[in-house]
């Protein structure tokens, strides 16, 4: 299993740059950020400071959206990047959330992140696309590869990562709800003649490692705000008992509201409505053994990827524990691999 850390992109960047070098340190292959350029600093900036003060760590947005950026800037800035560094970029997608919200703009259909993922991608690579019926290619691309990864929770989002995706991003450590969407996204590709075992599968969630439960879950309480955000908009497509896990849809009823000003934040006034149930199934939470034992059981499940967000008090002290005692049993000889 490899690891990667998730950050939201707050000033000054220099913290940030920091911590994803100590993550490389530590044994983490993969370096995250949230990517609403209202809310936080420019990701994309950021990364090429990353990408040089760190020697393999791969690092990309989790997730952008199609309606972000221009789509010829999008590849020509992960291709420019590439260049630069050797191809130590991921492009994680999703329909837009806050970055598209915080400006008045409604997530994209997946129609359009289907069509942004291949034009995107393809790009980046160096072919040529159609952009507004004209011709387009990046000449000086050579050699470059990124790998398109989907987040999604919803049936047709899950098939459309199936059909199309290089990877699946699901921002929930539930087991039964890794299993259901992991099924999903690899039934969707085999109907489309593609390999299931060929998309990487990330999971990703809040990590705290620590002994005060209670304190623990008021810290992460804001994960299942945001991850009941993206819920409400399915419950609204499909109803309370469509399609989509009761594990899922259950929590959200006595949701009121979000205020994006608190997005992904500890002190998120928008979560009272989030159970203490909730926060232990979708985080991860406990002494390191704990966390070892939810990773053990995500990885039988097809997990290849935990990625830990750090958004709470104790992140530093979080991310030396995984580096001296949670990778160790995951990465090491006699350790998980897949």
């Amino acid at each position: 299993m490899d690891f990667g850390i998730v950050l939201q992109t707050d000033p000054p960047a220099t913290e940030v740059v920091r911590l994803m070098k100590a993550a490389e340190d530590r044994g983490f292959r993969y370096g995250w950020t949230f990517d609403s350029c209202v809310l936080w600093q420019e990701p994309f900036v950021i990364y090429s400071r990353v990408l040089a003060e760190t020697s393999s760590l791969v690092v990309g947005p989790m997730v952008t959206s199609p309606g972000t950026r221009d789509w010829s800037v999008l590849a020509s800035t992960f291709a420019t990047l590439n260049d630069m560094y050797g191809n130590r970029t991921v492009c994680g997608i999703g329909r837009g959330d806050s970055a598209h919200r915080v400006v008045g703009k409604p997530p994209s259909t997946l129609a359009t992140v289907r069509d942004c993922m291949r034009q995107v991608k393809d790009l980046a690579e160096g072919r040529e696309v159609s952009l507004n019926d004209t011709p387009v290619r990046l000449p000086w691309v050579r050699g470059g590869r990124l790998d398109m990864w989907m987040a999604g929770y919803g049936p047709k989002a899950l098939k459309t990562v199936g059909e199309h995706a290089d990877g699946f991003i699901l921002q929930c450590a539930d087991p039964a709800i890794v299993r259901w969407t992991v099924g999903a996204v690899r039934d969707a590709a085999r109907a489309a003649g593609r390999d299931p075992g060929g998309i990487a599968i990330c999971v990703a969630a809040p990590a705290y490692v620590g002994e005060d439960l209670a304190h623990q879950r008021e810290q992460l309480r804001w994960f299942g705000g945001m991850v009941g955000n993206h819920v409400a908009d399915l419950v609204a497509r499909y109803g309370a008992s469509g399609p989509v896990p009761r594990e899922l849809t259950d929590y959200i009823r006595d949701r009121e509201g979000y205020d994006y000003a608190h997005h992904g934040r500890a002190d998120n006034p928008s979560t009272e409505f989030v159970p203490d149930e909730i926060v232990d199934r979708f985080c991860l939470l406990g002494p390191a053994p704990a966390h070892i034992a939810r990773l053990e059981e995500l990885a039988e499940l097809g997990v290849d990827q935990f990625a830990l967000y750090l958004m709470h008090d104790e992140r530093e002290e979080t991310l030396s524990a995984y580096g001296t005692q949670v990778l160790p049993e995951l990465t090491g000889a006699g350790g998980l691999r897949r």
